[in-house]
């Protein structure tokens, strides 16, 4: 029953993605050239879900598809996969997990008026949240957001010494109301397998999954700084395991995300 139940959802999240990236996706941008500020064009979609889960199948699959990819004419997408803390207590500890991401994840619920937290949530720059393998609501979110304004971020440079990550950032628009500014190091792609939960005996794989949450500070104004954020001995990855940083910028109290951007390590 739970190999058919599996098999039926890879099914339908298989047939909804190529639906979806066959109209919309294009190019990729993790690459040495994707140094480029993403400014107003590019959104971030956040999947909020613990590894054990099993309904994070074709939400895994989903995001997959549509990250690091354009949509229309300038909307990258920034797609990132947050591992929260909680469901560590049915017997199997997340390898990824961040107490950083729980407290997102409740945040948003509370923002959505929401009884309880589905599983697992996408979020889409921080102020629609739909289940995490609804592909028509992904895309007219991503719609949606298109008739906003943004503030511009452009990662000037980024690079890795030791326990510390060295980021060079600007900040561009209007601020009115300030803004909170989160740096996030995400692996490209990571693997582990499941021993405990629903998804026990599987080998997953993950995209774009938060490896560390850091929030910078709120700012006031348009700025350019440079930052040094402390990486704990986890997140040392070698550069051969592939690595890329997302820093972005929301409202304050887990608000409406204002502007993003991305580099590859």
């Amino acid at each position: 029953m739970a190999l058919h139940f599996i098999l039926c959802t890879a099914i339908i999240a298989a047939s909804l993605i190529a639906v979806l990236t066959a109209r919309h996706a294009q190019s990729p941008k993790h690459s040495e050239a994707a140094s480029q500020p993403t400014g107003h064009g590019a959104v971030l979609v956040e999947l909020l879900v613990p590894e054990a889960c099993l309904s994070r199948l074709p939400a895994d699959a989903l995001l997959r598809e549509i990250d690091d990819k354009y949509y229309g004419a300038h909307q990258l997408v920034a797609g990132l996969s947050e591992h929260f803390t909680y469901w560590n207590q049915f017997g199997w500890s997340d390898p990824f997990p961040a107490s950083a991401s729980t407290e997102r994840q409740y945040a948003y619920r509370e923002r959505s008026r929401l009884d309880s937290v589905c599983t697992p949530p996408m979020v889409i720059h921080g102020e629609e949240q739909i289940l995490g393998r609804d592909s028509t609501g992904l895309l007219h979110a991503t719609r949606k957001d298109e008739q906003h304004p943004q503030l511009v971020i452009h990662i000037a440079s980024a690079s890795m010494s030791g326990n510390m990550l060295d980021v060079e950032f600007s900040v561009s628009g209007s601020l009115a109301g300030g803004a909170d500014v989160f740096a996030i190091l995400a692996g490209d792609t990571t693997s582990s397998i499941v021993f405990h939960g629903e998804d026990s005996g599987c080998t997953l794989s993950h995209v774009s999954a938060a490896r560390t949450i850091t929030r910078l500070g709120t700012l006031q104004a348009e700025t350019e700084r440079p930052f040094l954020i402390p990486l704990s001995t986890a997140v040392q990855l070698p550069p051969s395991r592939g690595r890329h940083l997302i820093i972005f910028a929301q409202v304050p109290g887990f608000g409406r995300v204002l502007g993003v951007d991305t580099r590859p390590l």
